[in-house]
């Protein structure tokens, strides 16, 4: 008999870190994959996800709209309460045999307590990883509730062992997302138009055949206060610097709203000839826009992960991305216009770092995958301390 495998996408990045796995999930002869996709993955201003989810051939057995307007703390605390409700029932209508949670994103808290408090074995992917501000403390709340852990990295394992969890529920898999990567590195041309396949807003006429960089900076949940005057200088200092730049939306975290007032501030104030914005890309498509770029600038784990094993310079701003392991492609600087334009100059002037594979070879959705089929599916634990 099949196992009943739900996996909850609650976020564009989610999907792009857990698409592999999903795949290989879905073409095992053992394993049966419930998708639910729910949160600002269902929702347009975010880029609508969904929409990418079912153009690469996934069934959804379940929509959640769980996202409360305010982009500020509380409603984050209200959304994840709101999803904890809606995932119950959605868990006790499809009967999943185990429940599949990403990362460290605040709305899969809800996830994890619905799926424990329903006695369904939880299997945490990326759990074990160091960033500060709000996202650690969800990332290490799951690991607590999680039955399966599949990290991407040694250290990120010997974390996750020390917070008490039994060794033998603990696998180094590496992080889908870098499958995705390994499959760009083999053809990393940049094989269709960012403008018409994409729309977006902004001058369409940018000539970036001698080069472009990518923005993309979330606010942090724990400065959101700040998060306008952020990324304000962070695009002062791409404008003083003259390169093309696409520039992306960012996520639905508390901040949120200042930061896209930030942007939408710039371009009208500014009106700059050199910007473009988007809201998504197709997972593959992206890493393809990153692969061909002089660099990376922003807060986005994409510049720790994906960027490592594809060598991409990357310019990481600020403290989300604080303690987690990475390549010798990132600098990081703080919310200073001189100092990012400072460090872009001389990424730009380094070029390509070498492949690194702190976070993996690109096998992980198979590996992952494997393991779910076989291992043991329990809900009782206790400390192994």
């Amino acid at each position: 008999m099949k196992r009943k495998v739900c996996a909850v996408i609650t976020a564009r990045p989610s999907y792009s870190r857990i698409r592999t796995a999903l795949k290989a999930i879905q073409e095992h002869p053992d394993l049966e994959l419930q998708l639910v996709v729910a949160a600002s993955a269902l929702l347009d201003r975010y880029g609508t996800a969904v929409k990418y989810i079912e153009k690469d051939g996934f069934d959804i057995t379940a929509r959640v709209f769980m996202v409360l307007e305010g982009e500020n703390p509380t409603s984050m605390a209200k959304t994840t309460g709101l999803g904890v409700m809606e995932l119950s029932t959605v868990f006790y209508n499809i009967k999943p045999d185990v429940v599949i949670t990403v990362a460290d994103r605040f709305e899969t808290m809800a996830t994890a307590i619905a799926a424990s408090y329903m006695n369904i074995p939880l299997c945490h992917i990326q759990g074990g990883e160091v960033t500060g501000n709000i996202d650690e403390k969800v990332r290490h709340a799951i690991t607590k509730l999680a039955d399966l852990h599949f990290v991407a990295s040694k250290s990120a394992s010997e974390r996750v062992i020390k917070m008490g969890e039994v060794p033998s529920t603990v696998y180094i898999t590496g992080c889908p997302s870098i499958d995705i990567a390994n499959e760009v590195i083999q053809d990393p041309r940049l094989d269709f138009n960012p403008f018409t396949k994409y729309g977006g807003v902004g001058t369409t006429d940018i000539d970036y055949s001698n080069g472009y960089v990518v923005l993309m900076q979330h606010p942090v949940t724990t400065e959101y206060q700040q998060s306008r005057e952020h990324i304000m200088e962070t695009l002062y200092a791409i404008k003083d610097l003259e390169i093309p730049a696409f520039v992306f939306w960012p996520n639905v975290d508390s901040g949120a709203d200042g930061t896209s007032n930030g942007l939408r501030a710039f371009r009208e104030i500014e009106k700059p000839t050199h910007l473009h914005f988007f809201k998504n890309m197709e997972p593959n498509d992206f890493l393809k826009l990153l692969c061909n770029s002089k660099c990376l600038i922003g807060n986005s784990s994409v510049g720790i992960r994906e960027c490592a094993y594809l060598g991409v310079p990357v310019i990481n701003i600020g403290s989300r991305q604080s303690g987690r392991d990475r390549g010798e492609n990132v600098i990081d600087v703080d919310y200073n216009r001189m100092n990012i334009e400072k460090a872009l100059k001389y990424q730009i002037s380094h070029g390509r770092y070498e492949n690194d594979t702190v976070y993996g070879g690109g096998e992980a959705g198979k590996i992952i995958a494997d393991l779910i089929a076989t291992v043991p599916l329990t809900f009782d634990k206790k400390l192994a301390y």
